[in-house]
């Protein structure tokens, strides 16, 4: 979805430049314009203008939304009012984006702004989906339901996420490990027995020889290297912001074996259980539809959504719908047709993200399974290698040396 550029004036008179995502420029500023902004400029921005999200950066997380949920159930149950509850939550929330986010809620809505309408001038830190659930419970009087089903549902959502980088840490861990062991292999200790043998004038086997090779072009290249893998990982991440890059990481996704597994069941598990709370709220299946489009981390299963959202639109069943996608498994588009036969969708749909909560666990520790071993072969292949650069010259001199005697 492309992201748009903006200064604007809000309701309290002060600029705000800032960026949103929108399907379209037109839609951006609808977005601004019923969030009270006057826009004074705004434009789509290019590929190296967007704005790379780092955890620490202070972005909220999942978990740090989860507890705002909690927190502002917790102290609205209690009786006391919404003003005040932001009040309090803004002497005790340590993320400082979202902390500023509630200060300027609390004065918006001492002005007599809703606290839907409030958040919703926030987007990058308040979902679409978030104020959506907050405006229902706002307009039915069960603000506190509205808090709790959004609590559990970023809770769900911290979970699967935190599944898939469980699955990507340990790897990345052993991966730096390597990577420093061969460092210090090749700039420190290589070099010093290489030297020893060089100094003895000795005929050094295929192996020494490579792995020599090897040692001197890296103490000679190594911020090359350095140089290498900065820009990759930063040009990755700025490709990843366009939309050829979201198709190319996504499509890569999709067909790398076992990764593939955890990237649909979870796609799978969001698409069910975002769906199942939106219809729960009394939203219409369209409008849900949008939402959990936005809500899809791979761009093919966010098209996916969009596709069904317009035939769905069109009068077309949600099971054909998600049949003609292909991206989704039976599974799902079965029991989401049980649900619609037996007028219990949303209740299918809970159940069906339940099960596949269970698939992303097991994928995880499937695809745990299947690297660790990966990588500890690979790093047992380089060190044999290294070993026996280094010995094999030390056993031609011991033969040398009984031969002599």
């Amino acid at each position: 979805m492309p992201t748009f550029s903006f200064v604007a004036v809000n309701q309290m008179g002060k600029n705000v430049k800032d960026s949103i995502e929108a399907s379209s420029l037109e839609s951006a500023k609808n977005t601004l314009r019923n969030s009270g902004y006057s826009i004074l400029e705004i434009k789509e921005q290019g590929a190296l203008e967007k704005d790379i999200e780092l955890p620490f950066l202070g972005n909220p997380t999942a978990k740090d939304m989860a507890i705002f949920c909690r927190q502002f159930q917790s102290i609205l149950r209690a009786g006391v009012p919404v003003s005040t509850v932001l009040s309090m939550l803004a002497q005790q929330t340590e993320n400082k984006k979202l902390n500023a986010a509630i200060r300027d809620m609390q004065a918006s809505i001492e002005k007599g702004e809703t606290l839907a309408g409030s958040m919703r001038k926030h987007p990058k830190i308040f979902s679409s989906m978030l104020v959506n659930m907050i405006a229902a419970g706002e307009e039915s009087g069960n603000l506190e339901d509205s808090f709790a089903q959004m609590e559990a549902w970023f809770d769900k959502a911290n979970k699967t996420k935190g599944a898939v980088g469980k699955a990507m840490i340990y790897p990345c861990i052993l991966i730096i490990v390597m990577v420093i062991v061969m460092i210090i292999m090749m700039v420190k200790i290589i070099p010093s027995f290489m030297g020893t043998f060089d100094e003895m004038g000795m005929e050094l086997p295929l192996p020494t020889q490579w792995v020599m090779a090897a040692s001197d072009w890296f103490v000679e290249w190594w911020w090359l290297v350095v140089l290498l893998l900065v820009v990759g990982v930063v040009g990755g991440m700025l490709f990843n912001k366009t939309d050829k890059g979201k198709h190319f990481f996504g499509y890569l996704s999709r067909k790398i074996p076992v990764v593939k597994e955890l990237v649909i069941k979870s796609a799978c598990a969001t698409f069910c259980r975002t769906l199942a709370l939106l219809l729960g709220s009394g939203l219409s299946l369209t409008d849900s539809l949008d939402l959990v489009a936005m809500n899809m981390g791979n761009i093919y299963f966010k098209e996916a959504v969009q596709s069904i959202r317009s035939q769905v639109g069109q009068g077309w069943s949600i099971n054909g719908s998600m049949r003609d996608t292909r991206l989704f498994p039976p599974m799902v588009y079965n029991m989401t047709g049980i649900g619609e036969e037996t007028g219990d969708l949303q209740g299918m749909l809970t159940k069906t993200a339940e099960y596949y909560d269970d698939e992303v666990k097991n994928a995880t520790d499937s695809l745990l399974a299947l690297m660790e071993p990966c990588i500890m072969l690979f790093l047992a292949v380089f060190v044999v290698i290294l070993v026996l650069a280094i010995f094999l010259p030390m056993l031609n001199m011991t033969k040398a040396y009984d031969q002599y005697l």
